[in-house]
């Protein structure tokens, strides 16, 4: 078994929330590696999904993106979450709390003995 955990699909998008939630303003490359580093490495999202993902937030509003200079002195864009986000944030880490737990009553009801 690996290591490295593969996200359901829609996932991303709600750990970049977070992420901006919890940092604060951040530019693409910084969000993947706080991923990376709040999962003890076995989520590592690539550029291309931190893209896909920032331009969907983008579009939904829930995002927004301004030009700033990273820490090495380079152009960087720089996405912070609005009202909106955060509202979106909430609604949706309430749907995988109350998931997590369904799943977790599910897997840890005992096994029937089938022979009975």
């Amino acid at each position: 078994m690996s290591d490295k955990l593969d996200l359901i699909q829609g996932t991303l998008d709600l750990l970049v929330l977070q992420t901006l939630y919890t940092m604060g303003p951040l530019h693409g490359y910084g969000i993947a590696r706080r991923i990376k580093q709040i999962s003890g490495n076995r989520i590592i999202p690539n550029q291309g999904t931190i893209y896909a993902s920032v331009v969907r937030l983008q579009q939904r509003r829930q995002i927004k993106g301004e030009w700033g200079t990273s820490e090495n002195n380079r152009k960087a864009r720089y996405y912070s979450l609005t009202r909106s986000g955060r509202k979106e944030l909430e609604i949706q880490a309430a749907n995988w709390q109350l998931m997590a737990e369904v799943f977790q009553s599910i897997l840890s009801t005992p096994q029937e003995d089938a022979s009975e």
